[in-house]
């Protein structure tokens, strides 16, 4: 497993990653209203900043998630739910699955902090 770095899961630290979310998942919820092709590149965006967030907070200098490996940093199911995002990244179910996997790492983040 890989664990938590604990210097790097301050709040300080971390809401710059949800930030930048909340402003990419506005876009991408008006690209899925106006149906017109721009939700797969912002959600590549999105997934990457997911993936940037659980690897900057975590002890490994990976540039990349790797899949056979456990994060002490992601929420339940949080690599099988990123593979199925990144399988079908321009489908509405993926959007809403990457918003509910970036809501729950904020609040794992929070109790990593307490521990």
């Amino acid at each position: 497993m890989i664990l938590v770095n604990k210097q790097a899961i301050q709040k300080e630290k971390v809401d710059p990653y949800f930030e930048q979310w909340e402003q990419l998942s506005t876009l991408i919820h008006e690209a899925h209203s106006e149906r017109n092709n721009q939700a797969r590149p912002l959600m590549e965006q999105g997934i990457a900043l997911f993936e940037k967030c659980v690897l900057d907070c975590s002890e490994t200098h990976e540039k990349t998630m790797k899949e056979n490996e456990q994060y002490e940093v992601l929420p339940i199911n949080g690599m099988e739910r990123i593979l199925f995002i990144k399988a079908r990244p321009a489908q509405y179910a993926c959007y809403r699955q990457l918003d509910e996997l970036f809501k729950e790492l904020k609040k794992r983040l929070a109790r990593l902090r307490i521990k």
